[in-house]
C-alpha cells in the first residue's frame, strides 16, 4: 500500500541562499553602524607617553650645534718676493711673537739694497759740501761786512777831523765835500753789505733746512731698504698655533702671497649655524649657554655673519665666563642661544604627533582614563622641547604626544 509523502516546504530548496543573505545584511548593518559611529582603537597605555597639561616658564630658544675655533686666525703673507731658502717652524708648532717662520732669498733685492747704499753715500758727500759752502760764503760776506765797517769808521773819524780842520781855515769847504760824499757812499756801501749778510743768513738757514730735511728722507729711504732684508724673514705677528705653511723648498713666493695661518689659542669661540628662518631674531649680545656635564656654560653672541648659504647662516659665540676644561678646537657642543625671557605658558613636551598632524590636533583622554579622542589645538611657539598651547587644552589635561604613525587617523582610541 502506497504511503503519501507530504510536500517539502518551499525555504527548504533555498535554505543556503537565504542563510548567506542573512549573513551579508547583517554584516552590512554592522559596517553601517561603525561607519556612523565613531572608530575606535584599542592601545596599551605603557607603549605611549602620556603627559599632563601644565601652565610653567616657557623661555623660547634655538638648540644648534656649535664647532669650537680659535678667537682669532691671523693671515701670514709674505712681504717680499723671493724663493723658499728655508722653512723654520713646521705644521702645529706654537710660536711667539718674532719666531721665524721661514727665510726668503732675493739676491736682485740684496743688489738693489747696495745701489742704494752708495746712492746715499754720494748724497751725503753732496750734503756736506753744500754746508761747507755755505759756511764760506758766510763767513767772507762776514769778512766783507766788518771790513765796511772798519773803513767807515775810519772815514767817520776822518770826516770829523776835517770838518775840525775845515773850520779852523786848513781845509777848504771843497775838500770837506769830497770827504763827506766818499763818506755818504761808504755808509750806503756798508748798509747794502750788512743788508746782504741778513738776507744770507735768512738763505743759509734755509738752506740748511732744506739739506737736512733731504738728509732724514734719504736716511729713511735707506733705512726702508734695509727693513726689505729683514722682510724676506717671515715672522709670527702673533702668538698661537701655526695651523698650516703652504709652502715648499726652492718655491717662488710673490710678494703679498699668504703662506700660512696662526691661530690665536689665548681664546677660544663657537660657531654655529642656523636656519634663515631665524636671522632677524639672532643680534649681537643675544646670551646662549651649553650644557656639558651637568655644567652650564654661558656666552654670548659676538658677530653674525649675515649672508646666507644653504638656506643658512652662520655666527660665532664667546664665552663670558668659565669654559669646559677639555674644551680643544674642532670639538663640538650643542648651544642654546635663547631668544627672549622666560614667560609663563601652557606648555607640552615635544612629540611625534606634531609631524603627523601638523600641530592641528591632538589625543585628549578622557576624565577617567579609558579613552582618548581627537582633540582640536593651537599651538604658537616652540622650542627644542617643548610647545606652546594657545587653545585646545587647559591645564591637568593628558594627552598622548608619540607613537602617531601607529594610529593612524581613528577617532577614538580605547585605553588598556
Amino acid at each position: 500500500m502506497d504511503i503519501q509523502l507530504k510536500p517539502r516546504p518551499w525555504y527548504r530548496k533555498y535554505l543556503y541562499h537565504l542563510l548567506t543573505g542573512i549573513a551579508f545584511l547583517a554584516f552590512a548593518v554592522y559596517a553601517i553602524v561603525l561607519s556612523l559611529g565613531p572608530r575606535q582603537l584599542k592601545i596599551d597605555a605603557e607603549e605611549y607617553k602620556i603627559i599632563n597639561v601644565a601652565e610653567a616658564p616657557f623661555m623660547e630658544y634655538v638648540d644648534v650645534e656649535g664647532l669650537v675655533g680659535p678667537i682669532q686666525t691671523i693671515r701670514l703673507n709674505a712681504q717680499e718676493n723671493g724663493y723658499v731658502e728655508r722653512i723654520v717652524a713646521e705644521d702645529g708648532a706654537m710660536l711667539q711673537v718674532g719666531d721665524t717662520i721661514l727665510v726668503l732669498s732675493n739676491p736682485e733685492l740684496l743688489r738693489t739694497i747696495d745701489e742704494e747704499q752708495a746712492e746715499w753715500e754720494n748724497q751725503q758727500r753732496n750734503y756736506r759740501e753744500q754746508e761747507i759752502e755755505m759756511e764760506q760764503r758766510s763767513l767772507t760776506l762776514r769778512q766783507q761786512a766788518l771790513d765796511a765797517a772798519h773803513q767807515m769808521a775810519s772815514l767817520e773819524k776822518t770826516l770829523r777831523q776835517s770838518r775840525e780842520e775845515c773850520r779852523m781855515g786848513i781845509k777848504s769847504k771843497a775838500e770837506l765835500e769830497v770827504l763827506e760824499e766818499d763818506y755818504n757812499y761808504q755808509r750806503r756801501k756798508v748798509e747794502l753789505q750788512l743788508q746782504s749778510l741778513r738776507h744770507d743768513s735768512v738763505c743759509t738757514l734755509l738752506k740748511r733746512e732744506m739739506v737736512e730735511a733731504n738728509r732724514k728722507a734719504s736716511m729713511r729711504k735707506l733705512s726702508r731698504s734695509a727693513d726689505r732684508i729683514h722682510n724676506l724673514a717671515v715672522c709670527a705677528t702673533v702668538a698661537g698655533q701655526l695651523s698650516f705653511l703652504n709652502v715648499t723648498l726652492g718655491q717662488q713666493v710673490a710678494s703679498g702671497t699668504s703662506v700660512g695661518e696662526i691661530k690665536v689659542l689665548t681664546e677660544y669661540k663657537v660657531r654655529a649655524s642656523l636656519s634663515e628662518y631665524y636671522i632677524d631674531r639672532i643680534t649681537t649680545g643675544l646670551p646662549a649657554s651649553i650644557q656639558y656635564q651637568e655644567q652650564k656654560f654661558p656666552l654670548r653672541i659676538s658677530k653674525v655673519v649675515p649672508e646666507v648659504k644653504d638656506r643658512n647662516f652662520t655666527c660665532d659665540l664667546v664665552f663670558t665666563a668659565s669654559k669646559p676644561s677639555n674644551i680643544r678646537l674642532g670639538k663640538s657642543y650643542r648651544v642654546q642661544i635663547e631668544l627672549g625671557k622666560p614667560e609663563a605658558a601652557l606648555i607640552i613636551p615635544r612629540g611625534d604627533f606634531y609631524q603627523h598632524t601638523s600641530g592641528r590636533w591632538i589625543y585628549r583622554l578622557s576624565p577617567d582614563g579609558h579613552t582618548a579622542r581627537k582633540t582640536p589645538i593651537e599651538i604658537g611657539r616652540q622650542n627644542p622641547q617643548q610647545y606652546e598651547i594657545l587653545s585646545g587644552l587647559q591645564p591637568g589635561d593628558r594627552v598622548l604626544v608619540n607613537g602617531y604613525d601607529k594610529l593612524g587617523d581613528i577617532e577614538e582610541l580605547v585605553i588598556k
